[in-house]
């Protein structure tokens, strides 16, 4: 079976060789290039597995909010108002995982909590409502 990566990133690794050879050592193209060839395996590791992405983008999306909200968590007034911050960060990032909307979500929980038992809070958290949320949310549509 021909391996046509691997082929690939021989080849292009050559072509590659060869061009910094026929540049200036000093210049910039050719330390872009020896830059590119001293990481060539990390660069073209995606090429091997199909479950890798090709660049980071997804990370930088899900870090997004916690980026823009950045000033605002110099206002927390506190430690412990930073930590609830925190917290209210890290439950609706679980919603989200978790398939829900985290609008819905918070609705939902705000309107059970006052009345439901501390014992059973457990059943509020997102991995526990999603199935009932996303029924509910469907039948809304």
């Amino acid at each position: 079976m021909f391996n046509w990566t691997a082929t690939f990133n021989r080849d292009i690794g050559n072509w590659r060789a060869m061009q910094v050879r026929s540049l200036s050592a000093k210049g910039e193209t050719a330390g872009a290039i020896r830059y590119a060839l001293s990481r060539w395996r990390a660069l073209t590791r995606y090429t091997d597995d199909g479950m890798l992405e090709i660049d980071n983008s997804a990370a930088e999306r899900a870090l997004r909010a916690v980026s823009l909200g950045r000033k605002n968590f110099l206002f927390a007034g506190s430690d412990c108002g930073g930590e609830r911050a925190a917290a209210m960060y890290t439950l609706l990032g679980t919603a989200k995982l978790n398939g829900l909307d985290p609008e819905l979500y918070l609705r939902t929980i705000l309107a059970q909590v006052a009345d439901h038992p501390i014992s059973r809070i457990n059943e509020l958290l997102p991995w526990n409502l999603a199935a009932s949320l996303q029924v509910d949310s469907s039948q809304a549509a």
